[in-house]
């Protein structure tokens, strides 16, 4: 697979950094494109957490469109390098914070902001989305009042889950990727 591009904005057709290994799964351009087009110009300004960010390419995307800050976080040590190089050769590193950290422990914690976007795209057929979903539902604090959640897996892997705050509002399919969108319950 070629290393992801930015698609759009201020660093629209440079090549991002990849991750050497087989640790990440690079979120296809075709799905990037799709992502933001639904997204569309509220991204500009907004926040996005990147839970597992591999190449960064996601939450580069973001700030390449105009997005006033993002939070990219892996577990490990080469996706930080790349996220890293990647943010460095976009010149975009000025509104990005990174952290190597489990996912499952970061939401532990008490945010510092609340987030417009949470971008979830973990490992691969290890429930880990549901895992890690569960963890934001109790920790809600995280997402935005009108903030939404967004998962990538394989469709293989989908299955409805029951959230106490969080509501499943859209899925869609691009060949083997589906991302779910999840916004608060209205109470």
């Amino acid at each position: 697979m070629s290393n992801p591009r930015i698609i759009s904005g201020k660093a629209k057709g440079m090549r991002l950094q990849g991750v050497p290994g087989n640790i990440t799964r690079p979120i296809t351009d075709r799905v990037k494109e799709a992502l933001f087009n639904i997204i569309g110009s509220d991204i500009e300004d907004a926040s996005l957490l990147d839970l597992f960010a591999g190449t960064g390419s996601v939450g580069i995307e973001a700030l390449s469109r105009g997005a006033s800050f993002v939070h990219l976080n892996d577990i490990h040590r080469l996706a930080i390098a790349a996220i890293r190089a990647n943010l460095e050769h976009t010149r975009l590193k000025e509104n990005a914070k990174i952290t190597q950290q489990d996912a499952f422990i970061l939401l532990t914690a008490e945010p510092d902001r609340p987030f417009d976007y949470i971008f979830i795209a973990p490992p691969q057929y290890k429930n880990l989305w549901k895992e890690i979903l569960l963890k934001l539902d109790q920790n809600i604090d995280w997402l935005a009042d009108d903030g939404w959640v967004i998962v990538q897996i394989d469709p293989v892997e989908y299955d409805p889950i029951n959230l106490e705050c969080l509501t499943e509002f859209e899925k869609r399919r691009y060949g083997s990727t589906l991302l779910l969108f999840f916004e608060k319950k209205q109470k």
